[in-house]
């Protein structure tokens, strides 16, 4: 499987094109749904997968989805609101759930505190590192913004059990906005993150 990645909208959206074969799923239709169009090319979409239910990451959403008619996957946590901003039916993902794309299985992972439920999709590949796209909750430097303690600690958890107790340091972490890095980078800061709440 190959992960492409554009940079779209004002608030530096990423969004990423996963091809295995013909197969293509968009992860984020974020922002200017024309760019996005012109990448994809008319080729066949089979889904979207939307990390959260932010504005900036849905923006595009309805744009693309009617175009290409692709199947709408997000979290379960925060199908409902993304369905009530776009008029759109999402099917619900969580912990244990797979995406596919062409022959490869991304695993769903459940991060709680950036909203009720971003997802996280996991690439394993044979030949080498993971690849994590991880949307608004891990960034270089920290984890995604929350907005009160008991939110704050429920992503930090998260992200350190199902993240960085499950994969290595060389995994890439593809995060919903700037640049990627890796969880051996991250991973010495988390007692800092911790300490000073965000």
């Amino acid at each position: 499987m190959q992960i492409e990645q554009r940079s779209v909208g004002p608030f530096d959206n990423n969004a990423f094109l996963l091809s295995d074969g013909d197969d293509l799923v968009l992860v984020d239709a974020a922002q200017d749904a024309p760019a996005l169009l012109a990448w994809i090319d008319g080729r066949p979409l089979s889904a979207i997968v939307t990390t959260h239910r932010h504005p900036d990451h849905i923006a595009a959403l309805p744009e693309v989805a009617r175009a290409t008619g692709a199947r709408l996957l997000t979290s379960r946590p925060d199908a409902e609101a993304i369905a009530a901003a776009t008029g759109l039916e999402l099917e619900g993902l969580w912990d244990g759930d797979v995406v596919r794309v062409g022959d490869t299985e991304l695993e769903v992972i459940g991060l709680v505190g950036h909203t009720p439920g971003g997802i996280a999709l996991a690439h394993r590949p044979s030949d080498g590192p993971a690849s994590l796209i991880v949307g608004d909750c891990l960034f270089p430097g920290g984890v995604g913004k929350t907005h009160t303690p008991e939110q704050f600690a429920s992503l930090l958890g998260d992200v350190t059990t199902k993240l960085f107790d499950r994969f290595d340091d060389d995994t890439i972490v593809l995060p919903g906005h700037g640049l990627p890095t890796t969880l051996g980078a991250e991973r010495p800061h988390l007692d800092e993150w911790r300490v000073r709440g965000w």
